[in-house]
């Protein structure tokens, strides 16, 4: 679906620019969100660590942030667990002393009901046989000697009775008492060991703390740097389609009409005017040459090359992702922009690169001319990138390191795999380079970290880690909040609809965490926030919402539950009614 007003920004003017309404619309009421609550944010068990290497992240200053700051994350995440353990040991002492304690008090009751009995069997009996019942009184009182055996009888048996049913309930409430001992003291063992964790957690919450800010100033000169590369970047976005669009222009100009693909794919038999273009092993197919005003040859293509790559430079600046959603209009793929543009000219592609580079014709790397597509590897990465080749050295591509569609230079040495030209027929498809590296799996450029469990989908994506993400490189959704672009643009056509239905707008507490928020949280309550450097938030595609959405049971929650998924949105599984972690304000993008 297309979007409109979510937009790349820098830090320094996202807040003014949101406050001027561009990134939501105006015609519903605006909630006012309550604080965001303290929460995991994550799926409960081990954290996915990011192991990610060096050269996956945007610039060496990130890749020693993310060193840095997954230091603290591991002692944290190990504090964590204990602390679980040590509250599941501290919760059965408690509850085994409370049940203790009740059987003890149940003890007690018996004695004392015992002791009543036996108190009044004995006052019967001293009112029946005038004092305290004794084989001597029975032989005075006996008339004869069968009574005298009968009475003696009967004072053993009361003997007995009395005996046997105080012993035993005494019995009973010496056992209880020491169960209760026992449990009291297991209880005070539970509750030593979890100050001690506690005590533990606070100091490296204090450590992470000091890394944090650390990091503050270190993230700030990051993205300052990150803010310069995008200029940067956009210049050089901006003179490459500059001189594309001169190119077109010249051709125009000296009445040359690009033909169609299915011309040029013989070059001996071109159209008028055309000349073979020399290659590496005779005249190319699929290019030709024309000579212009004064002499000079210019390089012609067919016209639905050119029509591609002018579609191409259409997209420049646009965000990148790295999965479903990779197409367009708004947010590209690498492979997703190359099947984009292609199809868009009437050259039908496979959607994933190792599938295009097995049907599309391969031409020798000396020999790429603009349009061709050339792909990346190393092929230990197996066919991990494409972009569009504009000249030998430069290509357009989705790039997931600087999360964006950009005009970059073409890696040298084992990183191309090899070159292709969609303006020739496709082959039967051929055997590709296959993935062999048992470390992260990398697309686009970036490498990827593996989904946490089935039905989720990863999470780290782009050059930075987990809440170190400068805000240049995120999306506005309004009043301050951020997200990765793709999830921007869902949630924010996801709250146009809610709007349409409850007459305003999703109400938001929070969206991308950054560590130091994450960091913050995790000092208030160890136990059930996320790790710093763990959180979905910190990804920037995880939001928590308020305005009825917080609790199960609302219609704002069912619309949700019901309607989220198909903006790529949902509340987790785990996050729902029942599964010990119930968190109905969280929602996370899954269409990424």
């Amino acid at each position: 679906m297309r979007l409109s007003g979510t937009r790349r920004v820098p830090v320094a003017v996202l807040a003014a620019v949101a406050s001027c309404g561009l990134f939501l619309s105006t015609a519903y009421a605006q909630p006012t969100p309550a604080p965001p609550p303290v929460e995991s944010g994550v799926e409960p068990g081990d954290p996915v660590p990011d192991n990610r290497p060096g050269e996956a992240f945007a610039d060496p200053k990130i890749a020693e942030l993310q060193r840095t700051a997954s230091t603290v994350q591991r002692e944290l995440g190990g504090l964590a667990q204990q602390i679980h353990v040590a509250e599941e040991e501290l919760r059965r002492a408690s509850d085994t002393l409370a049940a203790a304690r009740v059987e003890r008090e149940r003890a007690d009751a018996v004695v004392a009901g015992r002791q009543k009995e036996v108190d009044s069997y004995a006052a019967a009996m001293l009112n029946s046989v005038g004092g305290s019942p004794s084989d001597l009184r029975v032989l005075l009182a006996a008339r004869n000697p069968r009574d005298f055996l009968d009475g003696a009888g009967f004072v053993d048996r009361i003997r007995s009775v009395l005996s046997g049913q105080l012993a035993g309930s005494v019995q009973r409430q010496r056992t209880a008492s020491s169960a209760e001992g026992t449990a009291r003291d297991a209880e005070a063992a539970a509750i030593g060991r979890k100050a001690d964790l506690d005590k533990r957690t606070g100091d490296a919450t204090n450590r992470a703390a000091a890394v944090s800010s650390e990091l503050r100033g270190k993230l700030a000169e990051v993205n300052s740097a990150v803010i310069a590369s995008q200029k940067s970047q956009q210049e050089r976005n901006e003179k490459t389609a500059a001189n594309w669009r001169a190119y077109v222009e010249r051709l125009r100009a000296n009445g040359i009409v690009p033909p169609p693909m299915i011309a040029m794919r013989d070059a001996a038999r071109l159209p008028a005017g055309l000349v073979s273009l020399p290659g590496m092993a005779g005249p190319q197919p699929g290019a030709a040459l024309a000579t212009i005003a004064g002499g000079e040859q210019t390089l012609v293509l067919p016209a639905e090359i050119i029509k591609a790559v002018s579609t191409a430079m259409d997209t420049l600046g646009k965000p990148y992702v790295p999965g479903q959603g990779g197409g367009g209009p708004t947010a590209y793929s690498c492979d997703g922009l190359v099947r984009a543009v292609y199809e868009g000219a009437g050259i039908g592609l496979p959607g994933a690169t190792g599938e295009q580079m097995a049907v599309l014709t391969p031409v020798p790397i000396g020999d790429a001319q603009p349009g061709d597509v050339v792909f990346l590897g190393p092929a230990r990465y197996g066919v991990q990138g494409v972009g569009i080749v504009l000249d030998p050295r430069t290509m357009l591509t989705a790039d997931a390191r600087v999360a964006g569609v950009v005009v970059t230079d073409i890696p040298a040495g084992d990183a191309v795999l090899g070159m292709a030209r969609p303006a020739l027929a496709a082959r039967p498809p051929a055997p590709v380079p296959q993935r062999t590296d048992d470390g992260p799996r990398w697309r686009c450029g970036g490498a990827v970290l593996p989904p946490r469990a089935n039905g989720d989908v990863p999470r780290a994506w782009g050059g930075y880690p987990n809440g170190l993400i400068p805000m240049a490189a995120l999306c506005g959704i309004g009043s301050a909040h951020a997200l990765r672009c793709d999830a921007a643009q869902a949630y924010m056509a996801l709250s146009q609809a809610f709007g349409g239905v409850f007459g305003r707008q999703l109400c938001i507490t929070d969206s991308y965490r950054t560590f130091e928020s994450q960091v913050r949280l995790y000092g208030q309550k160890p136990s059930l926030a996320a790790v710093p450097g763990t959180s979905n938030h910190g990804w920037g595609l995880a939001v928590d919402l308020c305005g009825g959405v917080q609790s199960f049971g609302t219609a704002e929650y069912g619309w949700l539950a019901r309607n989220a998924p198909a903006f790529g949105w949902a509340n987790p599984g785990w996050a729902r009614p029942g599964q010990g972690r119930e968190e109905p304000w969280h929602w996370e993008f899954m269409g990424g």
